[in-house]
């Protein structure tokens, strides 16, 4: 009788963990690197929404208005996400946000600073891990604006990115 209460234990255990390494975590921070480079923090707000929000670096190359431009900014780029999970570890996303920064750019007259404004969809791949890491695939196409006292550019704005967290 006691070796059946322990394998029970034992089995009701082992359930327990494996859908705890399966669960779907509440907090993560890391590193984003791809059209923007720098940190990621990610949390699930409620049920399947999350909040995901990069600070970093990012370089946009393209046509503004009367020039071509490699234009680098710091970019803030909150997003909200619905979030699903498709199957064990694997879940999809979809949503938007919007990126605030300020950047600079040299060209033919020097260097121009200016204020970035945009907003974006956001949709990807994110797999959790049985140990407390994900890995996150993402495509962000949007609108941008660059802006300073003399000019506005506005700009098809887009991101693929890879995150890597620590989720807890």
């Amino acid at each position: 009788m006691k070796r059946i209460v322990k394998i029970g234990l034992v089995l009701t255990l082992l359930m327990g963990l494996s859908q705890v390494s399966h669960a779907q975590y509440k907090h993560s921070i890391g590193g984003v690197i791809g059209s923007m480079n720098g940190f990621s923090y990610k949390t699930l707000v409620t049920g399947n929404f999350a909040i995901s929000v990069d600070l970093g670096v990012k370089l946009t190359e393209g046509a503004f208005e009367d020039y071509s431009a490699r234009v680098f900014d710091f970019e803030l780029n909150p997003n909200f996400m619905y979030e699903a999970n498709a199957t064990g570890g694997l879940y999809w996303f979809v949503g938007g946000g919007f990126s605030l920064g300020y950047g600079f750019d040299y060209w033919g007259y020097g260097r121009a600073d200016f204020g970035k404004f945009g907003i974006n969809a956001i949709g990807g791949l994110e797999y959790k891990f049985n140990i407390p890491l994900t890995l996150q695939f993402d495509f962000r196409p949007g609108f941008g604006m660059a802006f300073d006292d003399y000019f506005d550019a506005e700009y098809f704005d887009w991101g693929v990115n890879l995150s890597v967290r620590y989720a807890f």
